[in-house]
């Protein structure tokens, strides 16, 4: 897919991994949408990205405030690509600390926003791209993000490694389901990047993590997250896989 003129939308686009795709996607000439919380950064991150950024505040789990959010981002003309970043995590024992079970109510939303969200954005999108003219082969393609959660999660990860693992179980059923509209899916699974949320960690501990990545031994940079983003729209033969951006890391259970 050539990115030049498309139409792009990056749910959890105002911060982290999601800007940093944004940033790609307007630097090879794409339009972006924005999509992320009423409450992010996100109107003055659109506006400090120039003309070809804009945002709309979404709740990515809301099929109607999706379908608004898509339907602004046709407006820069018909929806070709997505790279869904949106998610987040929070911890759940099995049994917390006085005996008593873990939170369910805490599971199911860390399930939906990361899990249920994917497949809402996701199957959105691509009921719009279907109705697109074939380009070069095909009419759209989506990235997800997973997590190295989803191979070796940690204790108190319980819900987070459940639906990230669940959205890499998700990616091929995605791209086989969807290959007769010729719209591709694709997941990346990042390892430890520095995030705004590490960010707020003294530097001895984020050097720490840094370190513990094998080979290169540092955190992960946002831009390298978005430029295999790009890479895996750009590059029309992959498909229905997921690929761990992670530095070699094998997380340890604590």
């Amino acid at each position: 897919m050539k990115l030049a003129g498309i139409s792009a939308v990056v749910t959890g686009g105002a911060s982290g991994l999601g800007l940093a795709t944004a940033r790609e996607l307007i630097a090879r000439g794409a339009h972006v949408l924005i999509v992320d919380l009423p409450t992010s950064a996100g109107a003055d991150v659109a506006l400090s990205l120039g003309g070809n950024a804009a945002f709309a505040a979404a709740d990515v789990t809301s099929a109607e405030q999706i379908e608004a959010a898509y339907d602004m981002a046709e407006t820069f003309g018909p929806l070709r690509a997505l790279v869904h970043c949106a998610g987040g995590g929070g911890p759940v024992r099995f049994v917390d600390k006085e005996g008593n079970p873990g939170s369910l109510e805490r599971y199911e939303a860390i399930v939906r926003l990361n899990l249920i969200g994917s497949f809402n954005v996701v199957s959105k999108a691509a009921a719009r791209m279907a109705r697109n003219e074939v380009v070069d082969g095909e009419r759209g393609a989506c990235v997800m993000t997973a997590s190295v959660a989803a191979y070796e999660g940690q204790i108190g990860q319980a819900p987070y490694a459940s639906a990230k693992a669940g959205i890499v179980g998700m990616t091929l059923v995605a791209a086989r389901d969807l290959a007769s509209k010729n719209i591709r899916v694709n997941t990346i699974a990042p390892g430890i990047f520095d995030t705004p949320l590490l960010a707020r960690l003294p530097e001895d501990i984020r050097h720490s993590l840094g370190q513990s990545v094998p080979n290169p031994a540092r955190l992960g940079a946002p831009a390298e997250f978005g430029s295999l983003a790009c890479q895996m729209l750009e590059n029309g033969y992959l498909n229905g896989e997921t690929i761990r951006l992670d530095g070699a890391i094998r997380m340890q259970p604590r």
